[in-house]
């Protein structure tokens, strides 16, 4: 079931933005704490957030989205996310290219909408022209009625970061390589890898090297051997380390029964 959470309804820009809440990038994608990825951005009101970010020099949160839920019309973000910090950052045309890590984790409190809803909106026709041309900035900005109170295009959120998770156990380190093994031996018959380099191959395989003592290695193999977002996403939502491999092995143990 997927958790509610509260709209910040719009009030003057003392009230919220001087307690700098929480720029959040919320796209069909989740951010596993010490994962790196690669974002384009082209969307004003990201574009926007970006210039922030960088002026500001501080990180920005990736929440996956929920379409179930909106907030002034976009899709909500989930209640947990990660904190991502941008390593680097190019332009190209009006096109923005960042290189991102993984930090914290949260959990969102009190979501902050944005000033404005999205291009297909009503409100937002005299914005858009039949070439399907998307507005420049600066006239957005300027079409934001007075009575939001900010001038901010995207979401914002008041957060609660979360503590990392403990150290790893021996036998949880265990537990996670065995599930590694068997998926990479999968994955070398899907190859068809000789079977006699095969264990050699997998003993290689960089997920094997990233299972330490880290409490977020459980973390940093989920993000290697899986792409399922939903089961991303209780990984990262989880609050411990045993609830977090039960998801993985769970999530891989149905891929290993596929035919």
């Amino acid at each position: 079931m997927r958790e509610s959470i509260q709209t910040h309804l719009q009030k003057p820009i003392i009230s919220f933005w001087v307690m700098s809440p929480l720029p959040l990038f919320v796209l069909p994608m989740v951010l596993m704490p010490g994962e790196i990825q690669e974002l384009r951005v082209f969307e004003p009101r990201y574009r926007q957030m970006l210039d922030d970010c960088l002026l500001d020099d501080r990180n920005f949160g990736l929440v996956l989205n929920d379409p179930f839920t909106l907030t002034n019309h976009w899709d909500a973000p989930q209640t947990h996310g990660c904190e991502a910090e941008i390593l680097h950052h190019e332009t190209k045309g009006s096109n923005h290219f960042l290189k991102i890590v993984g930090r914290r984790r949260f959990t969102v409190q009190e979501v902050i909408e944005p000033a404005l809803p999205p291009f297909d909106h009503p409100m937002m026709d005299p914005l858009t022209n039949a070439e399907g041309v998307d507005p420049d900035l600066q006239s957005m900005l300027e079409f934001i009625p007075e009575e939001v109170g900010h001038s901010k295009l995207y979401i914002s959120a008041e957060v609660d970061y979360i503590d990392p998770l403990a150290a790893t156990t021996n036998e949880q380190q265990e537990e996670l390589k065995k599930m590694a093994n068997h998926v990479m031996i999968r994955i070398a018959s899907l190859l068809s890898i000789d079977d006699e380099l095969v264990q050699e191959w997998v003993q290689q395989a960089p997920v094997m090297e990233l299972i330490d003592d880290d409490g977020d290695t459980v973390f940093a193999v989920t993000a290697l051997l899986v792409s399922d977002l939903d089961t991303k996403q209780r990984i990262l939502s989880s609050e411990g380390i045993d609830e977090a491999i039960n998801h993985l092995n769970d999530h891989l143990n149905a891929f290993l029964e596929e035919e």
